[in-house]
């Protein structure tokens, strides 16, 4: 099948989808009971070990992570050499990848020492993430805040502000709806790279590599570009989204590979994305987005996508439209390390067949006797 679709490539207790029903649960909890009362951590954990944490389990986690916030030093030098020269994605699969040295078990692929390594790259990538932003614009970075929860740290060490409740509270949200989503291309190269018995820090290599791609991680700056070009244009939002559409213009943020109905993150990024509006006293891109949702649902039958709805809740926080995808990573780190952790319990190299296509049986021809190419 082209593009691997409907082939079953793993057996995974971690994530479930149904795509007709519009479904996401992991490890059995439907995203509705996740998103409005869970926190990132006992997501992080609940995809690691299977099950919620305890409240001391809960305290302990937090605290562990929290500790590990700081970046090594080999990965902080890499970090601030790369962060004028090179794009943020670009930045951080560069320093992910350093966050391997120094450590006596780099090459160690356990799932013991996964774990260790997997709690310490769910702290430092935030870290990378909010330190970049802040060196290539040549600010001095923000050190962690052990009492903040992992959202709100991050919009904190971002800033150098501390967030509003209501923007803590969606980026909460954002990362655990964001956290796993079974197979996809970046996770799928994770396990991939994790199956040949490579090391953790080189599976989330991969991972990062293939999320920077703009047809997985890349979709909602597409939909804040949209939204700012409406507006600079001055049109009408649903004329100039009815002439695009007759122009078979693509519209960023609608429709999935796997839903068929409406993506039910995009429901808690609709709604998170209408509290920031109110909040900030902005209601534009939220009405606008809302506009958008309704003329592409009636004249294409689409259904907004996870992608849709947080690139206003984003901008609206004032996160810039380059840091999304890598606020993206923040968030699928957790899920990447639950795949590769549930690989090596029970490795086995993912190794699947191609349908050749090509001719067979040619016969060599010494090269004074080739026939140069006739271009047409």
């Amino acid at each position: 099948m082209s593009g691997l679709e409907g082939v079953t490539a793993a057996q995974s207790s971690i994530c479930f989808i149904d795509g007709e029903k519009g479904i996401l649960s992991y490890r059995g909890y439907d995203i509705n009971e996740l998103a409005p009362n869970a926190t990132f951590e006992e997501v992080v954990f609940l995809l690691w070990e299977g099950r919620l944490p305890t409240s001391d389990e809960l305290e302990a986690f937090r605290s562990e992570l929290a500790g590990k916030r700081d970046l090594p030093p080999a990965a902080m030098a890499v970090l601030k050499q790369v962060a004028t020269q090179m794009g943020p994605m670009d930045a951080l699969r560069t320093t992910v990848s350093a966050l391997a040295a120094g450590r006596d078990d780099a090459d160690a692929y356990d799932v013991e020492t996964d774990r260790l390594k997997a709690t310490a790259t769910t702290a430092q990538v935030a870290t990378i993430v909010a330190h970049y932003h802040r060196l290539r614009r040549g600010l001095p970075t923000v050190e962690p805040d052990a009492t903040l929860g992992h959202a709100a740290n991050f919009l904190w060490m971002l800033n150098g502000e501390k967030p509003t409740p209501a923007a803590e509270r969606a980026m909460d949200v954002a990362l655990i709806l964001h956290a796993d989503h079974d197979l996809n291309a970046s996770t799928f190269s994770a396990r991939v790279t994790a199956a040949t018995l490579s090391d953790y820090h080189s599976a989330m290599t991969s991972a990062v590599g293939t999320l920077k791609g703009p047809l997985h991680g890349g979709a909602n700056i597409g939909v804040m570009r949209m939204l700012l070009e409406i507006d600079e244009s001055g049109a009408d939002t649903t004329a100039w989204v009815k002439e695009a559409l007759a122009a078979k213009k693509r519209i960023m943020g609608f429709g999935h590979r796997v839903y068929k109905t409406l993506d039910p993150r995009a429901v808690h990024l609709e709604a998170l994305s209408k509290d920031l509006a109110e909040q900030a006293g902005e209601t534009k891109w939220y009405e606008m987005s809302l506009a958008i949702q309704k003329t592409v649902k009636e004249e294409k039958g689409l259904d907004a996508n996870v992608d849709f709805f947080s690139a206003s809740g984003y901008y609206t926080m004032g996160i810039p439209l380059d840091l999304y995808t890598p606020i993206f990573a923040v968030a699928r780190v957790a899920g990447w390390s639950a795949h590769v952790l549930e690989q090596h319990e029970n490795n086995r190299l993912i190794r699947p067949l191609s349908d050749y296509t090509g001719d067979l049986g040619k016969k060599w021809v010494p090269v004074e006797q080739r026939a140069p190419t006739v271009e047409a």
